[in-house]
């Protein structure tokens, strides 16, 4: 018996330009650009989105695939290895495609020339040949949209970045009620209900970003269904202690980050690697994942020497400072 597969993600996403919650001034600059565009009838410009992963980048471009009517294709900077590759997506699109890059501070840079003048004059210049008997082609491509989107806008090139002529949008973090509110709409969309005290207090553990909102309601769900319990304040607090999440939305590796610096090094300053090293994890992991919410709560602080641990850590994790 064949078994229909579900991706739950794809179907969390709003699937309608009014269900998109926060994120309100990019919102009107998109309509606005998109307006405008359909009324001269005319493709619209490239933009970017840039910001911390789980914001909602690759949602709003394929909000503006469905805005505007047009075919979206999906795409990944180190998935183009070669400009053979870019050249046979780019030569496939067709008048008012959209074609959306994620993670495209990942081109290689030979790509990126490339890019330039298909981005700017719609056209593709394609070498042919080797050596003094070498030329160059040039494709005539159909009008066309590029949404890109970075989780790290500085380590794109100056160059790239200006081809932009659409705009250039930087998320923002949620705030704890627009966090409910995605909570309860993704609830109605998986078929359960849930009361509005428990989608608070998975809003305020969800780390500002609705991907992480959005796991632990299926992580509830989950033990909702096998509890055979309503999705109340009760389940979602069972939850969130079996996968070790507290009340500040820290997780274990958040926790043991802070008593490393707290119990192994006097509160610090200490430096990234040596942390790293001490609890056996990657320097990449906790620079990109954990710090970046311990410094929002103002849990650690960066200093020239190193990290170090704030009152409000030793506070929070009720040790006393010394």
């Amino acid at each position: 018996m064949s078994k229909t597969k579900i991706h739950l993600d794809n179907l969390l996403r709003p699937q309608e330009w009014e269900d998109y919650i926060g994120q309100e001034l990019i919102k009107k600059n998109l309509h606005i650009l998109l307006t405008a565009a359909k009324n001269r009838g005319h493709a619209p410009e490239h933009v970017l989105f840039y910001g911390p992963p789980g914001l909602g980048k690759t949602t709003l471009s394929y909000l503006i695939a469905r805005q505007i009517g047009a075919n979206i294709k999906i795409t990944s900077g180190p998935v183009i290895e070669k400009v053979g590759d870019l050249a046979s997506i780019l030569s496939n699109l067709n008048d008012g495609d959209i074609l959306f890059i994620d993670e495209i501070h990942r081109l290689n840079k030979n790509i990126e020339e490339v890019l330039y003048p298909a981005m700017e004059n719609g056209v593709l210049d394609i070498i042919v040949g080797k050596g003094p008997s070498a030329r160059t082609v040039q494709l005539e491509l159909s009008n066309f949209t590029i949404l890109a989107a970075t989780t790290k806008f500085s380590a794109m090139s100056a160059p790239l970045r200006s081809r932009f002529s659409g705009g250039v949008f930087r998320l923002e973090y949620y705030s704890d009620q627009e966090l409910s509110k995605i909570v309860e709409n993704s609830s109605n969309v998986l078929g359960v209900n849930i009361n509005p005290e428990a989608a608070l207090e998975i809003a305020k553990r969800s780390r500002f970003t609705p991907r992480t909102a959005n796991y632990l309601l299926k992580r509830a769900r989950d033990l909702s269904e096998i509890e055979e319990s309503e999705l109340n304040l009760d389940i979602v607090e069972k939850t969130l202690k079996m996968i070790g999440i507290d009340n500040m939305g820290l997780s274990e590796l958040d926790r043991k980050i802070l008593l490393t610096i707290i119990e192994k090094y006097n509160g610090g300053p200490v430096g990234l690697s040596t942390i790293a090293a001490s609890i056996g994890e990657e320097s990449s992991t906790i620079e990109e994942v954990n710090e970046p919410y311990l410094l929002q709560l103002g849990f650690i602080s960066k200093t020239p020497r190193g990290r170090e641990a704030t009152m409000k850590a030793y506070e929070h994790l009720k040790i006393k400072s010394v």
